[in-house]
């Protein structure tokens, strides 16, 4: 049975434009007083994206970067190197902005089945295509990340540490939509109960600390991510449909929070906070919830990452996610 958590109202995706991981720090944790996160700069280029960066907190495995993507080695190369060094540095910009900081904090990795699906083999299929490579990846992933976490523990031993899962390609691996190398065909779709049982893996990883599990992609399967042990799911608001109803409530009474992202990720106007938020008004009338639970059960936050957006837009954007964050919580009806 999954644990209920309370998160904060509003918060960051991960990533940042940019490459300055000082920089980056200050905006990600000024932006937020009781939520900050662990930025990712992905423009610094391979190492620095959201694959290449968890590829190396890999333990046992290693991966370079190849034309057609990232590909599994046997020893680690520069690219491993790179993308720890880079997550040194990160973690030592956030640690200086963060010095006897008490509140949640977020740091976040790519989850089994997009790393599965985004990682080749030496044949250059996906690991996706081999049941048990990708068993193999999802037990040095879990070793990863406990690592990890004992790391973010030690230089933050105050904070309470929320663990994000980013599975954009999980709905194309349960629908069987991940084409093979030659892009002809598209790999077999795993069992289910493998897929849930995988995910609760890297999930408790965390020790019963709450996990959040990240899509911006459509049809983000609420249910399954419930039942695998997620705390909260994050999504792009702007892609549910009144099919997604059903799942929404049950998940809203069933205690898992909604990461309601509904500020644009990348640059354009911004709506009044008020308006930012209606649409998430409108689902809770639709579904028959009490306006009273708002507050309990959303955080608000943009609707993908920030990578594409200018440094300007991306404060904006995260400095709206607060405010609308607070129009909801103060005039929930």
């Amino acid at each position: 049975m999954t644990a209920h958590f309370s998160f904060a109202p509003a918060t960051g995706i991960g990533s940042l434009p940019g490459g300055d991981a000082l920089e980056a720090a200050k905006t990600a944790t000024g932006s937020f007083d009781d939520f900050p996160f662990l930025p990712e700069l992905p423009a610094r280029g391979p190492g620095a994206d959201m694959i290449g960066r968890t590829a190396g907190m890999l333990v046992e495995l290693y991966a370079r970067v190849e034309p057609s993507g990232w590909r599994l080695g046997d020893h680690p190369g520069r690219d491993t190197r790179r993308a720890r060094s880079w997550l040194v540095q990160d973690l030592d910009a956030l640690e200086e902005f963060t010095q006897g900081y008490e509140g949640q904090l977020k740091v976040q990795a790519v989850g089994p089945w997009t790393l599965a699906a985004a990682l080749e083999m030496k044949n250059g299929e996906a690991v996706l295509s081999d049941p048990g490579a990708y068993r193999d990846l999802a037990g040095s992933l879990t070793e990863g990340l406990r690592e990890h976490l004992a790391d973010v523990r030690r230089r933050l031993p105050g904070a309470q540490i929320v663990l994000q899962l980013d599975e954009p390609s999980l709905i194309a691996v349960l629908r069987g939509q991940v084409k093979t190398a030659s892009g002809y065909r598209t790999y077999r779709v795993p069992d289910r109960q493998a897929v849930e049982a995988t995910l609760r893996e890297v999930i408790g990883v965390h020790g019963g600390g709450p996990v959040v599990v990240h899509s911006c992609a459509p049809d983000v399967p609420f249910a399954l991510l419930r039942r695998a042990g997620a705390a909260a799911v994050s999504f792009d608001f702007s892609l549910l449909t009144e099919r997604d109803d059903d799942v929404i409530g049950e998940a809203v009474e069933g205690g898992t929070r909604l990461f309601a992202g509904v500020v644009p990720g990348t640059d354009g106007p911004l709506s009044d906070p008020a308006g930012s938020v209606m649409g998430v008004r409108t689902l809770w009338r639709r579904l028959g919830l009490h306006p009273g639970l708002l507050g309990e059960a959303v955080t608000v936050t943009p609707s993908c990452g920030l990578a594409g957006a200018s440094p300007a837009y991306a404060r904006e954007a995260l400095a709206h996610c607060v405010r609308a964050a607070r129009s909801l919580a103060d005039n929930p009806e």
